[in-house]
């Protein structure tokens, strides 16, 4: 089993409850979901927005190869909503969002997926619900 940390936000419609459903289908699909931060609420970052997010981290142990992990989490954003990573190269709200942050001590990069996360340290609403399940294991 591989150990996948995973970064999730949103900050359009029920954000909890967008949260909540992606962490169920995250268990169902993608494997079982060992630890959840708490939720943050955080500013935008990278663009602005009136829209504040909701953020966490899970822990997931899985089988999934890292791309196949990617191809199933990106399923599941747009089964939640999400149209697009970014419009014109820029971010914008969105329903949800799922990062991958790490894969066990695997290093990637392609064009498609770069891990572990190479921008996860510069921010606060990845770093701070990370630490938190780091803390308690």
């Amino acid at each position: 089993m591989h150990r996948l940390y995973l970064s999730l936000g949103s900050n359009m419609g029920d954000r909890e409850q967008i949260l909540h459903q992606a962490i169920t289908a995250i268990g169902e699909r993608v494997g079982q979901v060992e630890r959840v931060s708490s939720f943050i609420e955080t500013e935008p970052w990278g663009f602005e927005s009136t829209n504040r997010f909701l953020n966490a981290v899970c822990l997931v142990t899985t089988n999934l190869s890292p791309m196949r992990c990617l191809r199933v989490t990106q399923q599941i954003e747009r089964e939640l909503g999400r149209t697009s990573k970014t419009h014109d190269g820029h971010y914008h709200d969105r329903p949800i969002d799922i990062d991958l942050l790490l894969y066990d001590d695997i290093h990637i990069q392609c064009k498609t997926l770069t891990l572990p996360h190479p921008r996860m340290h510069e921010r606060p609403f990845v770093m701070e619900p990370l630490n938190e399940i780091f803390d308690a294991q």
